[in-house]
């Protein structure tokens, strides 16, 4: 649904999330900068098109600070936001695999058509779920890969109903 191709090249045999949960193993608990799980690439010789999956460690959980108009918030983790170009699930995960293994750390997946920036083409609503889709997907394998407890708070499958946004009081 999102590359409009039912074949794609992956990025480097390296990037895994097994290696990005160790990376993120050795910088906990400080806050990072976005890095890369992997890249999604259209197959060579066909439209450019690549599909970028972070992970960030962040300082605590989101505030109540409410998301740009492009965004639909969904109930998942700690935060998650939907939009028909990118999607963001955050979650706390307590893990013995981390250095404190009494403190949270706060994950943040990002998944992000990468390159020039442009309108979405299509069905808006079916592009939003894709995103969230696979913002769970690479989120509950990260917790998973993590040994978050209870998985970092997330579902077994991804929650696409809408919620109402978040307001500052």
């Amino acid at each position: 649904m999102i590359t409009g191709s039912s074949r794609f090249e992956a990025s480097a045999k390296e990037y895994t999330v097994a290696r990005a949960a160790a990376d993120l193993v050795e910088e906990f608990p400080v806050p990072t900068v976005t890095k890369d799980v992997c890249r999604v690439h259209l197959p060579i010789g066909t439209p450019d098109f690549v599909l970028r999956i972070t992970w960030k460690l962040v300082d605590g959980p989101p505030t109540d600070e409410p998301p740009t108009p492009k965004f639909t918030v969904l109930k998942m983790g700690e935060d998650a936001l939907a939009a028909a170009d990118m999607a963001y699930v955050q979650f706390a995960c307590r893990s013995p695999r981390l250095s404190d293994a009494s403190r949270s750390g706060h994950v943040l997946i990002g998944v992000q058509h990468w390159g020039m920036p442009q309108e979405p083409e299509g069905d808006t609503k079916a592009l939003k779920e894709a995103y969230a889709t696979v913002a769970h997907s690479v989120a509950l394998a990260m917790a998973e890969e993590l040994r978050c407890e209870k998985d970092g708070g997330l579902p077994a499958r991804a929650v696409l109903d809408p919620v109402e946004p978040r307001h500052t009081q």
